[in-house]
């Protein structure tokens, strides 16, 4: 396959876009989504608010490529630690749980960004859906193998069905498992998978938050406790 020939200008376009990015991405340390302004962005760099707009129409735009980037970022740090070479489902659910919490810890701005309080009045791109199932995809595949207690069968159950009415879900459960939608053990997949961002997620956000205050250290030793009850709930080996 031939590889695409980028012309100075496409290659300049490139460039400045990044640059842009990376002004906006100090904004967001600083201050939030909120404190993302494209008019201090041109002055800073030096360009006219007109020659800014030609790279990013809106702030909303500029903030949904941000959402893009986090997104891909978190999805790539999952998959690696979930393709790190443990071969039992715990120790691959510990791995995963670990990354989540490093790529969160080490850029809380960007994880704030598509994890935190929605901006006020904006609407995130409809493509992020599927970079945010990327990043949750590795976790389907740990749940795939479990054998969910009693206690988690209606829950599995209401995602089976779920499935089974999705097709973009199904698709989506399908190319990480290998199970189609009327396997019982897609359900499985997909309630584990539920089941452990949304835990994971909360212990994330308080320790990205500072709401821990002076056991924001613990974290990870929560994570782990969480992680582990997970996987005695599915069963996991």
């Amino acid at each position: 396959m031939t590889a695409e020939v980028r012309t100075p200008r496409a290659r300049y376009r490139e460039q400045t876009r990044a640059e842009i990015k990376a002004a906006a991405l100090e904004q967001l340390a600083e201050g939030g989504a909120q404190a993302v302004a494209l008019t201090r962005i041109a002055k800073d760099m030096g360009l006219s608010g007109p020659a800014l707009y030609r790279y990013f129409a809106s702030r909303d735009e500029l903030l949904g490529d941000l959402m893009r980037d986090a997104y891909d970022d978190l999805a790539h740090a999952i998959a690696h630690a979930g393709g790190t070479g443990a071969t039992d489902a715990r120790t691959r659910l510990h791995a995963l749980a670990d990354a989540y919490l490093d790529w969160a810890t080490a850029q809380p701005h960007r994880y704030l960004l598509i994890q935190g309080t929605p901006v006020p009045g904006y609407a995130a791109p409809p493509d992020t859906l599927e970079r945010a199932r990327a990043a949750l995809g590795p976790f389907l595949v740990v749940f795939a193998a479990g054998d969910p207690t009693e206690a988690f069968r209606p829950a599995v159950e209401e995602m089976a069905g779920w499935v089974r009415e999705d097709d973009s879900l199904a698709a989506w459960v399908g190319e990480h498992t290998g199970r189609p939608s009327y396997d019982i053990r897609a359900g499985t997949a997909l309630a584990g998978a539920v089941l452990a961002w949304s835990q994971l997620h909360g212990t994330v956000s308080l320790a990205v938050s500072g709401q821990y205050g002076g056991i924001g250290h613990r974290a990870r030793t929560l994570l782990m406790a969480q992680a582990d009850a997970l996987a005695d709930a599915f069963r996991l080996a």
